[in-house]
């Protein structure tokens, strides 16, 4: 072949080597070729930029909480009780497309004190959280999408209201895999049914690896809970380690000829990629789990832990030993280098723990069963030196209404105003950012949507949320989808 007849017949070639390389760089961490049978998908790999946290412990508390009665107090709430007020009522908006009416304001029914250096304010709910105030980072003008759970549990955990999209665990596991290849990179402690179920903790389009390993359920006792099958009492262990080779063994000659095939003839089989992925997924979903049959039985065991340590978070008494035992399991598990922990104090029921519709003092028992166990956390974990690469974040899918729903004595949905705290992981610690108006109903001033609080912890982590893709269905999708801002205030470091 001639040189000139060579550059003209490769000359799209050279433009299709040059898209590839832009390509490349928009999708990111995508970006990199699939693993081979023999690589790991879950190895660690390097952030974006600068990380300055290692992992994330998520403590979801399931329904709403109040933040009028927990960490945003507001006077003229006590100053107008049972006086008549209108408010902009979301619910209303979203059920009769009226923008709400007259509400009779509800003042809260506990008292507020100031802790800490900072002075922070901390309702009678949360004294033992209220003795760590000076470690925290509150978030007092989120705001979010969603007016039911259901909607705004998903767009929480996933970035969407309604369409199936990857938890944000499972996009932390996909950028920047695990510490610890014999554990799973993201683990979910006691999840919930209701509200999205699976779909918090879910993959979606993402290989199945990196969905989260549920340990628990909502509702159980936590002493009881365990990642189901880790062992097989029927066989010795070599028997299950002959039995284990001759599966993947087996796994991997299928998968082999997958790809022979479709690169003999990839238009007669144009979805054996998607069976190739999978097939992938599934070999390495069985090498992870026989790894974890020697460490993850340790890890979730409580019984190496000193007494002390219990009596800390709350072990061995009520109303905290089972919240108690889910929080010294997340600690663990963080020890251990999972990348993503998931606490849930929630249940399966219709109306989910916090959401007090018509019975707000019950908030008081919730917070009885969580205060001492969150408090015993941020002391272990600031102890033993991981609050430093941990973020801790306290949140749920909204808040609460500062008045009374339907005249009653409960606090309705809010999903225009509520509170976040985070911790350690390189957040500015006694810091608060953002306000809500003088009732506390809407985010007024440095509002957070969730979609920027994401963005700000996935950049904690070193992940930029923008390069943080995945090419499905001929487009590149992310967490924050085509939203999101990095809140650096609420950054050590960053303005």
């Amino acid at each position: 072949m001639h040189r000139r007849n060579f550059l003209q017949q490769t000359s799209c070639g050279f433009g299709a080597l040059a898209l590839a390389a832009m390509i490349g760089q928009r999708r990111g961490v995508a970006a990199a070729p699939l693993p081979s049978p023999l690589a790991s998908p879950l190895a660690a790999r390097a952030p974006h930029g600068v990380a300055q946290a290692k992992r994330i412990l998520f403590l979801f508390m399931q329904g709403g909480v109040s933040q009028v009665d927990s960490f945003d107090p507001k006077p003229v709430l006590a100053e107008r009780d049972g006086q008549m007020h209108a408010f902009d009522d979301a619910r209303a908006l979203a059920n009769t497309g009226q923008r709400g009416g007259t509400q009779r304001i509800m003042k809260s029914p506990w008292e507020f004190s100031q802790y800490g250096a900072s002075g922070t304010p901390v309702s009678q709910l949360f004294p033992q959280i209220a003795r760590h105030v000076d470690d925290l980072c509150f978030v007092h003008s989120m705001h979010t999408d969603g007016v039911a759970h259901g909607p705004a549990t998903l767009f929480l955990h996933c970035g969407s209201t309604n369409s199936v999209r990857p938890s944000m665990g499972a996009w932390v596991t996909y950028g920047l895999g695990t510490e610890n290849e014999n554990l799973p990179a993201f683990v979910t402690l006691a999840p919930s049914s209701g509200n999205g179920g699976a779909r918090n903790y879910g993959s979606a389009f993402l290989p199945a690896l990196y969905q989260g390993t549920a340990v628990g359920k909502a509702g159980s006792p936590a002493a009881q809970a365990t990642i189901r099958n880790l062992g097989d009492s029927r066989r010795s262990e070599p028997d299950r380690r002959r039995q284990f080779d001759l599966l993947q063994a087996l796994n991997r000659e299928q998968l082999s000829r997958h790809r022979l095939r479709d690169r003999s003839a990839p238009s007669a089989h144009s979805g054996a990629a998607g069976l190739d992925d999978g097939l992938e997924a599934t070999i390495h979903a069985y090498e992870l789990a026989w790894r974890m049959q020697t460490m993850a039985p340790d890890v979730l065991s409580l019984t190496r832990e000193t007494a002390a340590t219990l009596e800390q978070y709350g072990i061995g008494k009520d109303p905290t030993d089972n919240f108690g035992r889910q929080c010294l399991m997340a600690r663990r598990l963080c020890e251990a280098g999972v990348r993503f922990v998931q606490v849930t104090y929630g249940d399966n029921s219709a109306n989910p723990a916090w959401d007090q519709h018509s019975n707000l003092p019950k908030h008081a028992d919730h917070a009885r069963a969580v205060d001492q166990p969150i408090a015993g956390l941020l002391q272990d974990l600031k102890q033993r030196g991981l609050l430093e690469d941990t973020l801790v974040w306290w949140g749920c899918e909204f808040g609460r209404t500062p008045y009374a729903e339907k005249n009653g004595t409960g606090r309705d949905h809010n999903p225009g105003g509520f509170t976040v705290w985070l911790a350690g992981g390189g957040t500015r610690p006694g810091m608060h950012y953002g306000r809500t108006d003088e009732f506390g109903h809407l985010a007024v001033e440095d509002r957070v949507h969730m979609h920027d609080l994401h963005a700000t912890l996935l950049h904690l982590l070193g992940l930029d949320h923008e390069q943080l893709t995945y090419r499905y269905a001929g487009r590149d999708f992310r967490l924050t989808d085509v939203h999101g801002q990095v809140v650096h205030s609420l950054i050590r470091g960053e303005k």
